[in-house]
């Protein structure tokens, strides 16, 4: 799902808040300096996480030669499973990307929904990657409600691993890091579990769908906006695909992990600008919408037409078979 590094943006409030204060007994703590506030926090989350006064059970640990796996006894299984699908889907990323991930993972598979809000301080996502640490956690307990959900969820959190492996600290934009992740794991939205979600095709005819440039650093808080934030970077992704190719989207990335600021990379690959993106992205989905409403508001007229043309076109078949048997039966006469 999101990772840590510039993702939900109050994980890093929630957990430092929930979690610090009750391994130092501070109430505050002023520090100057993102890098080191962010690493600040990283040590911590890994700390909880190990912690098994946080984790609430014993872990075991299976480790392969890719991933080290920690889990509850129970989950031997899932373990097993998650290492082969790690190891699997490493594979089809590397050779999507082009790109080599070598660093052993560390997963976390949370038996349940409220052992993995101990460790997040999350309950309505059912993944977490922080790429500081090689580190995905896991609800598992998510896992079974669609086909291949793990293989996909796994997929989903190594993509983040590789992006912020292979390109460095503020070259990936948010939505970019979002977008790429879902579009490699065939749409992950839905991993958000919240039915009350607005859509973009709502967002847009309502025009309250939020500039990319919101969606930069970080993903709003709440809920319905998260997955509006979501959905447009999906369908970012997918218009960059859709115009400019499965090769484009790579060169992009490509560019990326060159060193080249966004901007750069962008204008480098497709020759526009990041407003122009923006701008031809937006006009695509209101011209979709358009439809969309146009087909909603006169979808009895539509059916009548179709209807219509239907039943011309069987009468005109009508007469032309028609025509057909009496040409064979002057032709036997």
């Amino acid at each position: 799902m999101p990772s840590e590094k510039g993702s939900l943006p109050d994980i890093k409030t929630q957990v430092y808040n929930k979690h610090f204060v009750k391994l130092t007994g501070l109430k505050t703590l002023k520090i100057k300096g993102k890098i080191i506030i962010k690493r600040l926090f990283v040590l911590i989350v890994f700390f909880i996480i190990c912690n098994q006064h946080f984790v609430g059970a014993r872990m075991n640990m299976l480790s392969t030669a890719e991933v080290i796996i920690h889990h509850a006894p129970s989950l031997i299984n899932a373990a097993q499973e998650t290492a082969e699908l790690y190891k699997e889907s490493k594979a089809v990323l590397e050779q999507i990307f082009g790109w080599q991930y070598e660093e052993k993972a560390i997963v976390v598979i949370a038996k349940n929904n409220n052992e993995f809000r101990r460790i997040t301080g999350y309950s309505y996502i059912v993944a977490l990657a922080v790429p500081q640490r090689d580190l995905i956690i896991i609800d598992y307990s998510k896992m079974s409600r669609w086909p291949s959900f793990l293989e996909r969820t796994l997929k989903h959190e190594i993509c983040h691993l590789m992006l912020h492996h292979h390109i460095r600290d503020g070259q990936l934009p948010k939505w970019l890091d979002e977008g790429i992740a879902q579009w490699v794991s065939d749409g992950m939205v839905e991993l958000l579990m919240n039915s009350k979600r607005q859509s973009l095709d709502d967002a847009i005819l309502a025009g309250n769908y939020m500039p990319l440039s919101e969606l930069t650093h970080s993903f709003p808080r709440d809920r319905r906006s998260l997955w509006l934030a979501y959905e447009e970077s999906k369908s970012v992704v997918g218009y960059i695909e859709k115009h400019y190719g499965r090769k484009g989207v790579l060169n992009l990335l490509n560019h990326l992990k060159a060193g080249q600021d966004f901007d750069t990379a962008l204008y480098k690959s497709f020759s526009i600008s990041f407003n122009e993106l923006e701008s031809k992205w937006q006009r695509q989905l209101k011209n979709r919408t358009r439809l969309i409403t146009f087909l909603a508001t006169y979808i009895y007229e539509v059916l009548f037409v179709l209807a219509a043309i239907l039943t011309i076109a069987g009468f005109i078949r009508f007469l032309i078979k028609k025509r057909a048997y009496k040409d064979e039966d002057d032709d036997g006469g």
